[in-house]
């Protein structure tokens, strides 16, 4: 479904954000893309949607090479940034003007996703809230129901109620032939539904595995006291003692706690790539 080979980028006057990367997704998973501000996220993301151009190596997306924005990509792939472009219309005349551009859109799903989330669809765009607009379009996005959905930072505007929602209406409407790129700080939204985690550092892709074999290596848990635990690749001062990630010695498996993950694997990284090269 994606597959970059040996990827260089870099912005104008700037040294080289990508090189050499690799990076291989399937469909019909739900991808965390995780990192420090300025680790190259959102750039990777545009170059997967064709919004930016690598300047090296190969990059197939769909079966396409998204540079050359042929129609046929561009009406499988909806990018959901996050900074909202709002146009002077209403929402029934946005979806009237955008909906012909993806084949599969589905104008009742639209409306179903638009009363889940209380949004009425004669209401103009520029007159709603950056929370409500981004229910407007994250609806559209997920109507669209194309073979890739990116979302950068989906819950933020959200309030708890609407990032309930969300999780609900993201976890049924992923089909097999489906992929949802996620870029969010706000794990704790989505860890549910996270399935794949992919961690960038420096610009490099420091670890990409799935939640099932992260949970087989990795035991999470949480030790009581003041004194903190041993033998562990983190650990962090919670109410009561400490949450810890640790190698999963007794293989019981354990709900994978995405941001422990995070920091675990910023703070020890070589540690934790070794654990996970015997796959």
């Amino acid at each position: 479904m994606v597959n970059l080979k040996k990827i260089g980028f870099k912005y104008k006057k700037n040294k080289p954000l990508f090189n050499n990367l690799d990076l291989n997704m399937e469909s019909g998973h739900i991808y965390g893309f995780l990192g420090k501000n300025g680790a190259g996220k959102t750039t990777l993301m545009k170059i997967l949607s064709g919004m930016l151009f690598p300047h090296e190596g190969e990059c197939e997306v769909l079966g396409f090479t998204p540079q050359k924005r042929s129609v046929e990509f561009l009406s499988e792939v909806f990018f959901i940034a996050e900074e909202i472009y709002s146009p002077p219309m209403r929402i029934s005349k946005y979806k009237e003007f955008y909906a012909p551009f993806y084949p599969k859109f589905n104008a009742s799903q639209f409306e179903t996703y638009l009363k889940e989330f209380e949004i009425e669809a004669d209401n103009k765009l520029t007159d709603l809230s950056y929370g409500q607009k981004k229910k407007v379009i994250l609806s559209f996005g997920l109507a669209t129901n194309c073979r890739l959905l990116i979302m950068d930072e989906p819950t933020n505007g959200l309030d708890i109620p609407s990032k309930a929602q969300f999780r609900k209406i993201l976890a049924r409407s992923i089909s097999d032939y489906q992929t949802f790129i996620i870029s969010t700080h706000q794990v704790k939204d989505l860890v549910n539904l996270i399935d794949s985690i992919i961690i960038l550092e420096n610009s490099k892709i420091i670890f990409h595995e799935n939640t099932e074999n992260i949970s087989k290596k990795i035991h999470f848990g949480f030790s009581q006291g003041i004194n903190e635990p041993e033998n562990v690749f983190y650990s962090e001062r919670v109410p009561g003692g400490f949450s810890f990630v640790k190698k999963n010695e007794e293989e019981t498996e354990s709900e994978v706690e995405i941001e422990t993950l995070f920091n675990a694997v910023i703070n020890n990284k070589t540690a934790i790539q070794e654990l996970f090269k015997n796959k």
